[in-house]
């Protein structure tokens, strides 16, 4: 049953307008440009200036070896790099590291399912994700996903876990212990040589190499610019970004049809227009109907939501975000990395410019499917000098932390951080990238992605994006601040 905008509306009166109408995470809350104030702020134990103890681990020290900046005690090893680690197969590394999950293996191996989004003809792509035989969808593609199987000696073998995709974004793992692999993508059959139509979720098993051949996508999911997607363990939703623009991209939800048990590939088992795909309606504490989540300028800004069916999943003949009118539902510019924690999805927003009626470098909201509320928990102002280190742009890929708030990759302009957020809302930096891909008089330092602790949480892998390489982080972790 949705929530109505008058249930909603009366809701929040009797709460303060809708902010007190947070669920059981803490607020994470910051103004406009807060984050980079903060981003300089102590380490843990030490006074920020204001009398004040600021969270993280200290200032980042630049590394020799010109890859990674780590606070003091904090160290990394490359686990892949593109072009030089090599897979079982005896291929390079493939390019362009994204979304990436961590799942236990044996005897204290961590298995990682590492997506590559890789796009444009497979002849121009120098390190494309190999033609496994078995694991290929279309082989006229460059992309798709890689399993990594990474032991504590520091050994790794990796293999293929699907090919012959397009531009595999963000996606996200699941409850019963797979990976859903997203197309960011609406190209179809015969662009850049193409034989099939993409824009779909493919399901990877890191366990089992066999379930993951004769890959079939996940249509029931919808064809559109897929980002990431997290799975309600609980009801058995799914929640999906879209990153696209003109017009902006939409929050779906997918509801399985009845009877439906999820579980190791159950969801290639799904008719095509199995269940229901729906996007997000907004509307504020006064029942007004909101066009965009870039209208939300304070942090705590609440907002309830309604679902409204996608006509045409599959966009045979219209984008799926485009075939609804103004005032039906409600977009966002650059909808990006997903996680689920705290029992609801956290969802980045990572910039708004001249698209969106307001302009921000980045924002995290938490939707509450229990309240069937959107909740503004991290705002970015505009970043009014992005090559300057100490402030944040573009929240890309996130994770909920073990020790407490979140971790966020940083795709913005100029320097590019790992960065920390408490549930208080003050901010910290993990790691800087150092490695300048550009020139000296026009650097260039590549996108991080993948961000995600290990089962144990003893470690932090994430990737530079080019020329593609995984980071294992390890050091002295510690709780930053209350978890609820």
């Amino acid at each position: 049953m949705s929530l109505t905008r008058r249930e909603f509306t009366k809701q929040s009166a009797l709460t303060g307008a809708g902010v007190a109408l947070t669920g059981s995470v803490g607020a994470l809350a910051t103004a406009p440009g807060a984050l980079a104030a903060d981003a300089t702020a102590g380490a843990e134990g030490e006074d920020d200036g204001h009398g004040r103890l600021g969270p993280g681990y200290g200032p980042l020290i630049p590394d020799p070896a010109g890859l990674l900046a780590l606070p003091a005690g904090f160290s990394y090893r490359v686990v892949t790099r593109t072009g030089v680690t090599k897979l079982e197969s005896g291929e390079f590394t493939p390019g362009k590291h994204d979304g990436t999950a961590t799942f236990e293996g044996p005897r204290g191996v961590t298995l990682l399912v590492v997506n590559h989004e890789l796009k444009g003809e497979r002849a121009k792509v120098a390190h494309p994700v190999p033609l496994a035989e078995g694991l290929v969808y279309d082989p006229a593609a460059p992309g798709g996903c890689t399993v990594v199987e990474s032991h504590r000696s520091g050994e790794i073998a990796q293999w293929v876990g699907v090919a012959g995709t397009v531009q595999n974004c963000a996606g996200g793992s699941t409850p019963w212990g797979t990976w859903l692999t997203c197309e960011e993508t609406e190209d179809r059959a015969g662009k850049n040589g193409l034989l099939h139509d993409h824009g779909y979720v493919f399901e990877v098993d890191p366990y089992d190499r066999r379930a993951n051949r004769a890959p079939k996508p996940v249509k029931a999911l919808g064809r559109y610019a897929h980002e990431a997607v997290v799975v309600d363990p609980k009801r058995g939703h799914l929640y999906l970004t879209e990153d696209a623009d003109t017009p902006n991209g939409l929050l779906y939800r997918w509801v399985p049809p009845h009877g439906f048990k999820h579980g190791r590939g159950q969801l290639r088992t799904l008719a095509d227009d199995a269940g229901v795909l729906q996007a997000a309606t907004c509307y504020d504490s006064g029942g007004r109907f909101v066009d965009d989540l870039a209208r939300a300028t304070k942090i705590g800004t609440v907002y309830g939501v309604d679902w409204t069916e996608i006509p045409d999943r599959d966009a045979r003949t219209t984008s799926v975000r485009k075939q609804f009118k103004d005032g039906e539902v409600t977009r966002g510019r650059k909808l990006e990395g997903m996680w689920w924690g705290d029992g609801g999805a956290y969802i980045v927003s990572s910039y708004a410019r001249e698209e969106s009626p307001e302009h921000h470098d980045g924002q995290v909201w938490f939707y509450d499917p229990r309240r069937r509320t959107l909740t503004l928990k991290v705002l970015l102002g505009v970043n009014p000098d992005p090559s300057q280190d100490g402030a944040f742009d573009g929240p890309d890929n996130i994770t909920v932390s073990p020790y407490g708030g979140l971790i966020i990759a940083e795709d913005g302009d100029g320097v590019q951080h790992l960065i920390g957020a408490t549930d208080s809302g003050r901010t910290y930096p993990i790691a800087r990238n150092e490695l300048n891909v550009g020139t000296e008089d026009d650097p260039d330092y590549s996108e991080f992605a993948g961000v995600v602790f290990s089962p144990d949480g003893q470690t932090l892998y994430a990737s530079i994006q080019t020329p593609g390489i995984m980071f294992a982080i390890t050091g002295p972790w510690k709780r930053q601040g209350h978890r609820h």
